[in-house]
């Protein structure tokens, strides 16, 4: 399944598609390395991960002359993009050093409450910024939101991302509440992450 905006802008696609994988992957490296790094690094490795483990079906992906130039991935039914699990992080790599990248992924765990869809993320290509793909994204969320009969949207936004928090205010996103984490800020780069919350409306469901 997939929707143009008639102006010969890239295609979403309601999944990501096979061999596309790495590519994915690396959007999301890009987008989220430094918050990664401490768990996933070294950056070949950390990418390599993603990729393997990744939910081909909760992933919106953009794509323009036959590349991925952005990504949206979406956790329902206890499923994210982003995959892997403890026994995935200690086979890659090893028990003395996965235990600790173990703690590190933990502090990311967003579980959706009933009736929510909760955002893994959204990445665009650097090189595409700008052109409204990122905005398609979320609306394209919004839309598989409506269709499994959520009632909201919910994702979290770092304090050092004033960009991607704009988007997400453009398009409807409100926020709930921010917590404090300058013990993250050494270790991850931000001292605080905002909870925001979009409701899904009957606007937001297809025909």
């Amino acid at each position: 399944m997939g929707t143009t905006d008639g102006n010969g802008g890239p295609t979403l696609l309601r999944a990501v598609p096979a061999g596309a994988e790495a590519r994915v992957a690396a959007l999301y490296w890009e987008a989220f390395g430094r918050k990664l790094g401490p768990a996933l690094d070294p950056p070949e490795a950390g990418r390599a991960f993603l990729a393997e483990h990744l939910h081909h079906d909760r992933g919106i992906v953009a794509v323009h002359g036959g590349e991925v130039v952005g990504v949206a991935g979406y956790r329902l039914g206890g499923r994210g993009l982003t995959g892997g699990d403890i026994g995935d992080v200690l086979a890659a790599y090893g028990l003395f050093r996965g235990l600790p990248r173990l703690a590190v992924l933990a502090l990311f765990e967003r579980t959706p409450e009933p009736g929510e869809l909760v955002m893994d993320g959204i990445a665009v290509d650097a090189g595409r910024r700008g052109l409204g793909i990122g905005g398609r994204l979320l609306t394209e969320v919004a839309a598989v939101a409506a269709e499994h009969r959520c009632h909201r949207v919910r994702l979290d936004v770092i304090d050092v991302n004033p960009r991607a928090r704009a988007l997400y205010e453009r398009h409807g996103f409100t926020a709930a509440r921010t917590e404090r984490t300058p013990y993250l800020r050494t270790l991850l780069g931000f001292g605080a992450v905002t909870t925001m919350l979009r409701p899904v409306t009957p606007a937001d469901a297809r025909a």
